[in-house]
């Protein structure tokens, strides 16, 4: 067993919730052990710097904060929307680790909460090695150990690899394994994301119904 009692393969405790923010045209709470994302949605709307339109193409604005000591981060994305932008803004509320697996699951579950056409869910996770052991969903501690770790987005149905990110060296015998790990982490993820989506929906038909 690690140190905090999980087996090698096994995720940190889940806790999801999507519609947290009223004002936001969506958004989505997150906790993955420790470590727990808010992630608002505004748009699609009109772009702002009409120079950056590009036809049939929209903007996507992604910004990252990290409470309390800000570390904000901003990335650029394309979807099938003309001339729109779509801004996610992402606090880290609280860290223990899997700071871009979390944002990018958090960041899902709020497009889908603002209802932005998504052909599948992105959901990310990662793996590490540690002592010839692979590991599984690497929390601060781990991470901390100079743990090789490969964070990896999956989409769940298709199988394709949307991100492949390594940030220290890992022997190549081990990247399979470590890979293989940390994509059936993602689905595990989807199952998640996708149950809770599903008892969310089911719950707004069942408030609106008028029996």
């Amino acid at each position: 067993l690690r140190q905090d009692g999980r087996r090698a393969n096994e995720l940190r405790k889940i806790k999801c919730k999507p519609s947290v923010l009223s004002q936001a045209d969506g958004s989505a709470y997150i906790e993955q052990g420790n470590t727990k994302c808010l992630a608002a949605v505004y748009g699609p709307r009109e772009t702002r710097q009409k120079a950056q339109v590009i036809h049939n193409k929209a903007n996507i604005n992604v910004e990252i904060s990290l409470a309390p000591f800000s570390m904000p981060q901003e990335r650029k994305k394309r979807s099938k929307s003309d001339r729109s932008q779509i801004d996610i803004y992402l606090q880290i509320l609280q860290f223990d680790g899997g700071t871009i697996q979390i944002c990018i699951n958090a960041a899902t579950l709020a497009l889908i909460d603002a209802g932005i056409p998504m052909q599948e869910y992105v959901c990310a996770c990662s793996a590490g090695c540690h002592e010839n052991h692979v590991l599984l969903d690497l929390n601060n501690a781990e991470e901390m150990a100079d743990t090789p770790e490969l964070t990896v987005a999956l989409l769940p149905k298709s199988g394709k690899f949307t991100l492949l990110q390594m940030d220290s060296r890992l022997h190549v015998d081990k990247l399979e394994p470590v890979m293989n790990l940390a994509a059936l982490g993602c689905k595990d993820i989807y199952e998640i994301l996708d149950e809770t989506v599903r008892e969310y929906v089911k719950d707004l038909l069942h408030k609106s119904s008028p029996y």
